[in-house]
């Protein structure tokens, strides 16, 4: 007898937990799959105001036309092209092709290239949460996004800004195979240039400064 009620609360036990199994996945087409869906829409959409509004296709290629050919898909042509002192810096393909674009990368690499500036190729994919080399997570010898990208600006942007730009840049454009040559560069990869004395502090000096009021 009592073995006989220890098999049943067993395979009950085994039925529930198939059940919770079962319910604890958001079925296709419920609510909380929908609130889901929706909510990775939403950033999506949201990473796709900010690359247009913020005017990424003007290097990037596409202008403010997501419809435009080749949207995001980096230099086709030398008059897209950057003249810097003694180089030339090239805009990259920003759609997510694997081995041309930036689908090898995750999101937490690009969100890394938006708020510091590092080469998502040359930087780990891991939270950094400092901007001196070799402290919290911050490479030693930083390798940075070659001028005129305007990262020191765009890393001011809330977090969740800089996340829908990645997140809209991985799963929100269709990738496009073009391979754009690498940028010509100094040999300390920009660092000479990206110092606090000529883009600032990060985080901003508190408001107001000398200059507000």
């Amino acid at each position: 007898m009592t073995r006989n009620w220890l098999v049943g609360v067993a395979g009950g036990v085994a039925v529930l937990g198939a059940v919770v199994v079962v319910v604890s996945r958001p079925l296709e087409g419920s609510p909380v799959a929908a609130s889901e869906t929706a909510a990775v829409d939403s950033q999506v959409l949201r990473g796709r105001y900010l690359v247009i509004s913020h005017d990424c296709g003007g290097c990037h290629a596409g202008d403010a036309n997501p419809e435009a050919p080749g949207w995001l898909a980096g230099r086709t042509d030398t008059i897209q092209d950057f003249r810097i002192g003694p180089f030339i810096t090239r805009p990259r393909n920003l759609t997510p092709d694997n081995t041309t674009g930036l689908g090898r990368f995750s999101e937490r690499q690009i969100f890394n290239a938006l708020r510091y500036g590092l080469r998502p190729g040359e930087t780990p994919d891991v939270e950094i949460t400092g901007t001196t080399p070799g402290v919290g997570n911050f490479p030693e010898i930083p390798k940075y996004l070659a001028i005129p990208m305007p990262w020191p600006a765009w890393r001011h942007m809330p977090d969740e800004d800089l996340w829908a730009i990645a997140a809209y840049l991985k799963r929100g454009v269709k990738p496009v195979v073009n391979k754009v040559q690498d940028s010509d560069g100094p040999p300390d990869f920009w660092a000479s240039e990206y110092t606090v004395e000529k883009i600032g502090k990060y985080p901003a000096a508190p408001y107001p400064t000398a200059n507000e009021r």
